[in-house]
């Protein structure tokens, strides 16, 4: 069933010594706006979390494969789509727009959040339906720095320059605390071109609830969704500016001191007054 609504939507969810999202160009330090302090997670990030969470639970439902995974030939991918015998059977551009078809309708990934198949034999590109921004954190983050040993070595050249200490150091950067913010768009109009319907969205909906309950490591510390709210327009274009839906939803601190957990802070929802015809749904809350 193919949608018929735009949504609008605010996800939150908090950190706690961890790793939320480490820049590799800056050793791995979790990312921040150098000048407000607060944190960042980039949209990048958070898609690769639902990606990894739709592969481990639909691998088994033939179109919801993932394009964009781990040790993935992308090329190999596109080249299969433009294979196919009833791609083979059109003209050129007949054929990178039958690849495309073909590819949103294999890959969830392609037709949720899009893709450039330009690089082999050309699949086209597709527009996603579903947007993410950075995810910034509510107040200014701490980056906690800790030196780690680990109790052995690598290789005995290593053991033997120890004298025996077979003890190497290194270093883990982590985030005592934080509460993340991040605002996504679905378009209805767009979803009639991928092929992405309500299923598919009531996946995403369950991905961003649960992808960090599968994400789980050493680096990530504690991770959780918490909230998840949902503005449902009454037509395919919309029934208000999705800012002024966001400005509804409020997150203030309510305790003395630094934050150093959920608690901590308090989320108002303005649901007075309502813009006619849009429904706010509380997926988490």
């Amino acid at each position: 069933m193919s949608l018929d609504n735009r949504y609008d939507f605010v996800l939150l969810f908090d950190v706690k010594d961890g790793n939320p999202n480490g820049d590799p160009d800056a050793g791995n330090l979790p990312r921040v706006d150098a000048e407000t302090g607060m944190g960042l997670v980039t949209d990048v990030c958070i898609k690769r979390k639902v990606r990894n969470f739709v592969q481990m639970t639909q691998s088994d439902t033939p179109n919801r494969n993932i394009f964009i995974r781990e040790k993935a030939i992308l090329n190999n991918m596109i080249d299969e789509a433009r294979d196919q015998e009833s791609v083979q059977s059109k003209d050129k551009k007949a054929q990178t727009e039958a690849a495309r078809q073909w590819m949103c309708e294999r890959y969830y990934d392609v037709r949720t959040f899009g893709a450039v198949m330009s690089t082999g034999k050309n699949a086209g590109q597709v527009r996603g339906p579903a947007q993410l921004t950075f995810a910034r954190s509510i107040d200014p983050i701490v980056i906690s720095e800790h030196s780690i040993t680990r109790m052995a070595v690598t290789t005995e050249k290593d053991a033997e320059k120890q004298g025996g200490d077979n003890r190497t150091m290194g270093r883990k950067f982590t985030v005592p605390y934080g509460l993340y913010r991040c605002h996504g768009f679905i378009s209805a109009h767009l979803s009639k071109q991928t092929g992405f319907n309500e299923d598919d969205l009531d996946i995403l909906w369950q991905s961003l609830e649960f992808m960090f309950e599968h994400d789980h490591s050493a680096a990530r510390g504690e991770m959780n969704t918490r909230g998840l709210y949902v503005f449902k327009h009454g037509s395919t274009l919309g029934n208000a500016p999705a800012h002024r839906l966001f400005e509804r939803i409020q997150i203030k601190k309510s305790s003395d001191g630094p934050a150093r957990q959920f608690s901590d802070y308090q989320v108002d929802i303005n649901e007075t007054d309502m813009p006619g015809e849009v429904e706010l749904m509380r997926k988490v809350d």
